[in-house]
């Protein structure tokens, strides 16, 4: 474990750009947390670090331009900071654990309002939440009134923990996502669709059942060739083939039958996925 002068040295980098730290905010604000309700699985990980590192008080701090703001906190009742007087703001600093045992006796935090202030906090260590393209999000921190000292095996949960609450807010970010991509989905008036280079349609947008008549039903168990106007089938084949191979197929035209028994032209924009044999096609 490291002694608090090398815990110090580590932690205190020289100042990142200040293009870095654009960036480091643009991909904070990129996984869209900031000013969320509370989430049950955050709470639970920050509830666990208190409960192993035998602290009265844990937080999950996220850390934009201004402001240190809490998406979780066990022992605090507060929601945010101001950034400057925060501890989590030299922890983002580091790839590894800032531990301060008794900060009336560190120069950095001795005088700030968090130390002589009510919340009185005399201990702090904090582990940097670092995303998978290696910016610093915020910290997992750990917090008590009294002078104390994390030993190896707290100091180990308290990292496996910080990890897990970064696979959270990935996870998190990419079901919002898909949230997003399945309400544009829906309420496209583009016919967009997902595909098999088996010929058959997989998912069809309401556009399609507005625009063609077809039910959903009718569309997936048919296959799609069935819905081409004779002449284009042969064209529309060789474009299938094509996407197979994974060959983009851009402003590909042929005319489809509707439930009514006419056809309407349409123009394909269309993009394979070869690990799955998708095709992504509006």
């Amino acid at each position: 474990m490291l002694n608090d002068q090398e815990h110090t040295s580590k932690i205190l980098n020289p100042t990142p750009s200040a293009n870095d730290e654009k960036k480091r905010v643009e991909a904070l604000k990129s996984y869209d947390i900031l000013d969320t309700q509370k989430e049950e699985e955050f709470d639970r990980l920050t509830e666990l670090a208190s409960i192993i590192c035998e602290v009265p008080m844990a937080a999950l701090s996220l850390i934009d331009e201004d402001r240190q703001w809490f998406k979780s906190e066990v022992g605090m009742n507060i929601s945010e900071s101001d950034r400057n007087i925060s501890f989590c703001q030299f922890t983002i600093k580091g790839d590894c654990v800032l531990e301060v045992e008794d900060t009336t006796k560190d120069d950095r935090f001795k005088n700030s309002p968090l130390v002589t202030g009510p919340l009185s906090i005399r201990f702090y260590a904090g582990y940097p939440l670092i995303d998978p393209e290696g910016f610093a999000l915020g910290t997992l921190c750990v917090i008590d009134q009294k002078v104390k000292k994390l030993n190896k095996n707290q100091h180990l949960a308290l990292n496996t923990l910080a990890k897990e609450v970064v696979s959270q807010i990935v996870a998190r970010k990419l079901r919002v996502d898909k949230k997003h991509f399945e309400e544009l989905f829906i309420n496209s008036l583009d016919m967009v669709c997902l595909a098999g280079t088996d010929g058959f349609f997989k998912k069809v947008n309401p556009a399609f059942n507005v625009v063609l008549g077809w039910s959903n039903k009718e569309l997936t168990e048919n296959p799609l060739i069935y819905f081409v106007h004779p002449d284009d089938k042969q064209n529309t084949l060789n474009e299938i083939d094509k996407l197979s191979q994974g060959i983009r197929s851009i402003n590909f035209r042929n005319r489809y039958l509707t439930k009514s028994g006419d056809y309407k032209m349409l123009n394909w924009v269309a993009n394979p996925d070869n690990l799955t044999g998708v095709i992504y096609a509006i």
